[in-house]
């Protein structure tokens, strides 16, 4: 047997009856050799973690934009989070930690710079609309690899593409994915308002911190616990009613008090306004779009065009292409 083989072994002997097997995965669309080594999931996990989306996710907005401190969350933190969290449901529950990781890692691939504000904007002017776990999918499939993507199995794309909005994945790893991304995004949050001086501890509802915990260690865990204890042994994944309402009132007070909050989003507007600028250019010079694109272009509009190369921008990128296009060079005589 190769150590594939055995870890698939592994998995059959040792996994929950509702756990998702590598050796049972739908497969690839393109289909590839075996490696001797690694499980198709495990092997999703080195391609996206390779890829050049990932390592842009470093310079991302998570919340804040360009917040002046080294320890606030960007899109890549954040990811690294869900990734975890997501791993510790996954075992809790006896689930495919592979295939869990592998989606966790490529569900923000195709975030926008700027956050969700500019998802938002992208939302608005792109016809059709944008969302960013559309995107994601559409980068792995699609944009990676000088358009070859990703070819990741198709279970690990199903979760990438269900972590939010109304489809749901088939597989409980794809499932839990939708969870560990809010218990993840909410708490960190929560930690970088507090940091940043928007919010303060005890402005944290009493009731809520009596369900979930008064610290952040606290939240996660007690989280993390409950949706293991409310999951095990049935074909889904769950809260508790309390737990689950305690996030509910959690994520309002963080839309109330972090998200809308106008000290922390001041300087969205202009953001959105840089990418609306951005957008407006190239769809009317669409030569100066990289070559990369311009295949795209060829195949499938303009307009796609142009929003797969400002969706896949770093924030300092697209600060970068805006300052090129729109502000005049200083000028001095040599």
């Amino acid at each position: 047997m190769t150590i594939r083989e055995e870890t698939e072994a592994l998995e059959r002997s040792q996994l929950s009856p509702h756990a998702c097997l590598a050796a049972q995965s739908r497969g690839r669309a393109r289909p590839v050799e075996e490696c001797p080594t690694r499980t198709c999931f495990q092997r999703d996990i080195d391609r996206i973690v390779h890829c050049k989306a990932f390592r842009r996710l470093k310079h991302k907005t998570q919340v804040f934009l360009e917040p002046e401190g080294d320890h606030y969350r960007t899109r890549m933190t954040h990811t690294l989070e869900v990734s975890r969290i997501a791993r510790t449901i996954a075992r809790g529950l006896r689930l495919n930690e592979d295939l869990t990781e592998a989606a966790a890692l490529g569900h923000d691939l195709g975030h926008t710079p700027f956050g969700h504000a500019g998802e938002r904007v992208l939302s608005e002017i792109m016809p059709g609309g944008f969302e960013h776990n559309v995107q994601s999918l559409r980068v792995v499939d699609r944009l990676e690899k000088d358009g070859e993507g990703l070819n990741l199995c198709y279970e690990v794309r199903r979760g990438i593409l269900c972590h939010t909005g109304p489809d749901r994945a088939e597989t409980l790893e794809g499932r839990l994915l939708r969870l560990a991304d809010q218990i993840a995004y909410i708490n960190h949050d929560i930690d970088d308002a507090i940091r940043g001086g928007i919010i303060y501890p005890m402005d944290i509802p009493v009731d809520i911190s009596q369900v979930l915990g008064f610290t952040h260690s606290e939240r996660i865990n007690a989280l993390v616990v409950d949706v293991i204890e409310a999951s095990r042994g049935k074909d889904d994944v769950l809260q508790s009613p309390p737990f689950r309402e305690a996030m509910h009132q959690l994520r309002e007070f963080m839309f109330e008090y972090v998200y809308r909050n106008p000290v922390a989003k001041g300087e969205e507007g202009k953001a959105q306004d840089m990418i609306r600028r951005l957008f407006e250019h190239y769809q009317g010079h669409p030569d100066e779009l990289p070559a990369e694109f311009q295949e795209i272009r060829a195949r499938e509009g303009v307009d796609r065009a142009v929003c797969d190369y400002i969706a896949g921008m770093t924030d300092k990128y697209a600060v970068e292409k805006f300052g090129d296009l729109f502000i005049p060079m200083a000028w001095s005589v040599k």
